[in-house]
């Protein structure tokens, strides 16, 4: 019996060390991003597809945070939040880690070109600038926010792609609406975890400081998202369209994001770069089901 638990509870472990590794919960909500781009462009809905794109842009997703957990695994040691990760608290060997990461690396781009090839392509794309660019830039600049936010932008356009084997106007304007959604997104967490962040030397706050100067550029970037989020209004964007419904509550949701971004400028708190990140979080959620429901409700 104590050798079943045992057991038990080091599969439990081993399996609660993968789901740490590989970001469970970032992996997610990127596939879900993938998932909503494909409904978006697919004429056909093929569930076949659709599982492939699941489980090649998990693969993909968690790839590059185990190489970003490897690289940084000194770094990460020296962090609160990120200490007791799987490979900085020893849980986890580098070599295991590598070796995960490089099969992780191999299912996912054989996954998605089994879709098509421009789509293993990007996700290729995706992992190398997250893992050679993004990854040692933390440390250097706040650029690194910049670099960041073109793999992170990958994930919503490459579902579109993975639909239509094409690289258009449509996935473009994807592309451009989750890389702008980035900068508040990550300059909230760069700023509730900013102290954290300076025991590791990361350089995320486009000012290196919780400042006005900082604040100002969330609201900016805000905008920017809000401005490019209704350009499907306009009929501009080729197949990719919104109907007035669709735009004036992607208009409303991008408002309540902008909103708080405005209120991390006047109070400076903690607290309100915290309700930002969680807004944004809301926000780009919400804005894919709009935008999918709208698809086939119009």
């Amino acid at each position: 019996m104590s050798s079943t638990i045992n057991t038990s509870n080091s599969f439990s472990s081993k399996l609660s060390d993968l789901k740490a590794v590989t970001k469970m919960g970032l992996s997610l909500s990127v596939v879900f991003s993938s998932l909503a781009g494909y409904l978006l462009g697919a004429e056909t809905i093929e569930i076949t597809t659709l599982v492939l794109l699941a489980f090649g842009g998990y693969f993909m997703v968690g790839a590059s945070n185990v190489f970003n957990q490897i690289i940084e695994r000194d770094l990460d040691a020296l962090m609160k939040r990120t200490k007791n990760r799987p490979i900085p608290s020893g849980r986890l060997s580098v070599t295991t880690a590598f070796i995960l990461a490089c099969v992780l690396t191999v299912l996912g781009i054989a996954i998605l070109y089994s879709i098509n090839p421009i789509t293993a392509m990007f996700g290729a794309i995706s992992i190398f600038l997250y893992t050679s660019a993004y990854t040692p830039l933390k440390t250097k600049t706040p650029l690194s926010v910049f670099v960041g936010a073109i793999p992170g932008a990958i994930p919503f356009m490459l579902g579109w792609v993975a639909a239509t084997n094409d690289f258009g106007i449509e996935p473009g304007t994807l592309f451009m609406l989750q890389f702008f959604w980035q900068f508040p997104h990550f300059w909230a967490i760069g700023w509730f975890l900013h102290e954290d962040y300076q025991k590791a030397g990361f350089n995320m706050l486009p000012t290196g400081k919780q400042d006005k100067g900082t604040a100002l550029q969330a609201i900016l970037y805000s905008v920017w998202t809000i401005i490019v989020s209704i350009i499907p209004v306009f009929g501009f964007t080729g197949k990719l369209q919104l109907t007035i419904v669709g735009a004036v509550l992607v208009f409303l949701a991008g408002l309540v994001m902008l909103h708080y971004a405005f209120q991390l400028f006047k109070k400076m708190t903690v607290v309100a770069a915290r309700q930002l990140m969680l807004a944004s979080v809301i926000y780009i959620t919400l804005i894919q089901i709009i935008y999918v429901l709208d698809k086939f409700i119009r």
